[in-house]
């Protein structure tokens, strides 16, 4: 065998070997509630316990090891079993998508009767802006990538419409209004919103080819910062697109 050859063996045996690795902790994450959780209160509780990995200093453009996303909150979500499942494909920032999980949620728990049910967000794209913390909006000048609609994070901001009565579920001002679409009070809810590496990865990427980069930070460093600064309780996923087939293969409805 030439040379070459048995390098491109060799390779093959070590990401055969790395992969084999990760899908064992993986599977190892969600051994720990074999059957899932069957209520979703009680998913909630147990993403609530599940770590965030938020100390990184750089992460590489491809996650291949299941300790640099937050595999444990992933598969609690996967393995969930409480009621029916969808998951949103979201793209655009400025598009209806807080909207839309809102109207599924009030049709599932009040037309369908169905009160644990699951929704949640595979953010990417622009979309994946909101799920960072003000302080990276105002240190990168977000605004530039999300559009002048978004001055600040206002997806992130508590709505008047939170403190109104949850008993007035038809308000058409209240709780369950369109007056009260932010992502806390989905969240509040039991929306899970996914976050993209690669939306992360290619996000900081843009802000290096804009200049607006203040630390001089390397492509690996400002994305390992981003990452950093995702707001409480969203769940890092290697890679929206790539962990759909995951979640429709667990049972998770498409919707876009």
């Amino acid at each position: 065998m030439n040379p070459e050859r048995r390098t491109l063996f060799a390779l093959g045996a070590g990401l055969a070997a790395g992969l084999a690795e990760a899908r064992s902790a993986t599977t190892a994450g969600a051994a720990e509630s074999p059957e899932g959780a069957r209520t979703l209160g009680a998913l909630s509780e147990c993403l609530a316990k599940a770590p965030r990995r938020r100390e990184f200093k750089s992460v590489p453009m491809i996650l291949d090891r299941p300790d640099l996303w937050d595999h444990e909150a992933l598969s609690a979500v996967i393995a969930y079993r409480g009621g029916p499942r969808q998951v949103w494909d979201n793209t655009e920032i400025g598009g209806p998508w807080l909207n839309l999980m809102r109207n599924a949620l009030n049709n599932q728990v009040w037309s369908f009767r169905h009160p644990d049910f699951l929704a949640a967000s595979a953010t990417h794209g622009s979309a994946n802006i909101a799920l960072y913390d003000q302080a990276m909006w105002d240190k990168y000048q977000l605004t530039k990538l999300a559009g002048e609609a978004f001055a600040i994070n206002t997806l992130i901001v508590a709505k008047k419409a939170a403190q109104a009565d949850a008993a007035s579920f038809e308000d058409p001002a209240g709780v369950f209004s369109p007056e009260n679409n932010s992502i806390p009070a989905l969240m509040a809810r039991g929306v899970v919103f996914l976050s993209c590496h690669n939306a992360i990865w290619e996000q900081a990427a843009a802000l290096i080819k804009r200049d607006l980069n203040p630390d001089k930070l390397s492509h690996d460093a400002l994305a390992a910062e981003l990452t950093n600064h995702l707001i409480p309780g969203v769940v890092l996923t290697p890679g929206a697109v790539g962990t759909l087939p995951e979640l429709q293969q667990a049972g998770f409805h498409y919707a876009k």
